[in-house]
């Protein structure tokens, strides 16, 4: 991060106020395509795209370099499945069948891939029908089963990562997937976990993303406040059903090419499509832009919690607690491990402040790396945001509510320490 993009991002936020749970500016009518590499640079991502929350693809240029994109797809654009075979063949795989409806989703089950791939061969060759219905490879952990594989390099845009740096330092989980789905397969409306960013990149095939911007979503609930399944169905323009839909503006509509990566902002729903036999990879993250979108997010998800089992409250014992507990699971995170969140990010910002890294650090996609070439600025970017939210959260009432003395270090503690090291770093 260079100086200017700093003094931007420093202004932007301090204007918005503390951990504003706002989208930023409104939304552009089309997305931009970046063209050039050399001509797109990290502060050009950050200033035009990261802070106002716009989409943006960019070309497949920008993954040129990647082994996927040499191994994975023959020369005609379509999958390798005999490579992908070889490779990857006895692994397991989440399968979703998109003719199915349940709960919401479409209902996944645990295959071999090797027994996906003969299904997927088969869908083809009877003209895209099978007995089976449309089943949709989505979800998979592929980086996390396969990390010696040379698949991709995260390009340095998304490499503020703090949602794989944390689960990363837990070592039980990522926000890192594959998607392998053929003509025809889709991903029903939706935002993302924890309101979070998504990119996604094509290896082969064609997507159609539908776009709506942050809010716009609300014109589309149903007279009991859910919103659609498939924003393409015909009864979506019921007024009986959804009273509102008439005011919603159309979706921005993106075509997305094989090699071309896309960048969807916080809190923009979306549904998608596979116009072609498509592999995909994607990842969900959270950097210092949007951490203040999330917390808002988890805010409103435990506040939906409490009015569902508000009829308990006098009655149960630990209420707060137990609203915490379906809260994670339900939502994949709690108050106690967003602090915990906040407190890794923070100290490895200090750590990346204080030290140079040595070349172990400086490994491939490993999040020292991208501390480190983000710069020293970044960090402190990082530790503002993290102040900004972590002050917020101190001040939450259900967050006062739980047992804190099991927080090391205590809350006022460590804002305390956040503080000096920004204090310091800025000398």
């Amino acid at each position: 991060m260079d100086r200017a993009t700093f003094a931007c991002s420093t202004a932007y936020f301090h204007d918005r106020g503390r951990a504003s749970c706002g989208t930023a500016c409104k939304p552009r009518e089309h997305v931009d395509f970046i063209e050039k590499v050399e001509s797109f640079n990290y502060s050009d991502f950050f200033r035009d795209y990261l802070i106002p929350n716009h989409p943006c693809i960019l070309s497949s240029k920008f993954t040129e370099g990647w082994g996927s994109r040499r191994n994975w797809v023959t020369r005609d654009g379509k999958p390798n499945f005999d490579y992908l075979l070889r490779t990857f063949g006895e692994a397991v795989v989440p399968v979703a069948n998109c003719e199915v409806k349940e709960y919401n989703a479409n209902p996944k089950e645990q295959i071999p891939f090797k027994e996906y791939v003969g299904y997927w061969k088969e869908h083809i060759a009877r003209n895209y029908s099978s007995p089976r219905g449309c089943l949709y490879l989505k979800d998979w952990h592929l980086y996390r089963a396969f990390p010696e594989q040379d698949v991709y390099t995260i390009p340095i845009y998304f490499s503020s990562d703090w949602l794989n740096e944390y689960w990363d330092a837990l070592a039980v989980d990522d926000y890192r997937f594959v998607y392998m789905g053929p003509k025809g397969s889709w991903t029903p409306f939706h935002a993302d976990v924890f309101r979070s960013y998504s990119w996604s990149a094509n290896i082969c095939g064609k997507k159609k993303w539908l776009l709506y911007p942050p809010e716009e979503e609300e014109y589309l609930r149903d007279r009991h406040g859910n919103l659609p399944f498939d924003i393409t169905a015909p009864n979506l323009h019921d007024s009986s059903i959804y009273p509102r839909c008439a005011q919603s503006s159309p979706p921005v509509e993106v075509i997305q090419e094989a090699g071309e990566i896309i960048f969807i902002p916080s809190g923009w729903h979306h549904q998608v499509y596979n116009l072609e036999d498509t592999i995909s990879i994607n990842h969900n993250w959270v950097n210092g832009c949007n951490v203040a979108i999330m917390w808002c997010f988890l805010q409103d998800e435990l506040a939906a919690v409490q009015r569902e089992i508000s009829e308990w409250r006098e009655t149960m014992d630990d209420w707060h607690l137990q609203c915490q507990v379906i809260m994670k699971s339900c939502t994949g995170i709690d108050y106690k491990e967003f602090y915990n969140f906040l407190k890794v990010i923070a100290e490895n910002r200090i750590s990346a402040l204080k030290s140079v890294m040595d070349d172990e650090a400086l490994a491939k996609n490993s999040p020292k790396a991208a501390i480190s070439t983000l710069g020293m600025l970044h960090s402190v970017f990082d530790l503002k945001r993290t102040v900004e939210v972590l002050t917020s959260l101190s001040a939450n009432e259900d967050f006062k509510k739980l047992d804190l003395k099991s927080l090391s270090p205590p809350p006022e503690a460590l804002l305390h320490h956040l503080k000096a090291a920004i204090d310091t770093a800025l000398l």
